[in-house]
Formats: structure tokens, sequence, C-alpha cells
């Protein structure tokens, strides 16, 4: 398991790559000044979806990132 400040580091690098700095900034000020419910969003995130297509996606995604680990690891070797 990472500790909070991998995962604090990892989430703001995603975000700042994601989105930019301003935007970034603006995503965490949203954060902060509404009450978030976590929770509540991510029961409302996929709810058009049935939980076929919701596995789909995590199952694709899941791939895409099982790929580019298998890519850097071979890329790894070659730098060896």
């Amino acid at each position: 398991m990472r500790t909070d400040s991998v995962i604090r580091v990892t989430a703001m690098n995603l975000l700042l790559k994601g989105l930019g700095t301003v935007e970034a900034e603006r995503f965490i000020y949203l954060i902060k000044r509404e009450s978030f419910d976590y929770t509540e969003w991510q029961r409302s995130l996929w709810e058009d979806l049935s939980i076929d297509e919701v596995y789909k996606l995590a199952a694709d995604r899941e791939n895409k990132r099982s790929y580019k680990s298998d890519v850097n690891t071979e890329d790894a070797g070659e730098l060896q």
C-alpha cells in the first residue's frame, strides 16, 4: 500500500499532466470550496451505465495500463 504522501504526489502529477497548472489549481479550489461527498460522487459517476459496461471500461483501462507497464519494462531492459 502506498503512503499518503506518495498518493498526494501521484495525484498532483496526474492533475498537472491532465489539466495543466491553472486548471489543476482550479480543481483543487473547487473540491475544497464545495462540500464534496466522494461516495455520492462515485455512485452517480456511472449511473447511466450497466455493470457490464462499467466492467468493460475498467478491464480496458487495466489492459492499457498493463500494456504500458510491459512496454516500460521492455524499455528498461534495453537500457541495461
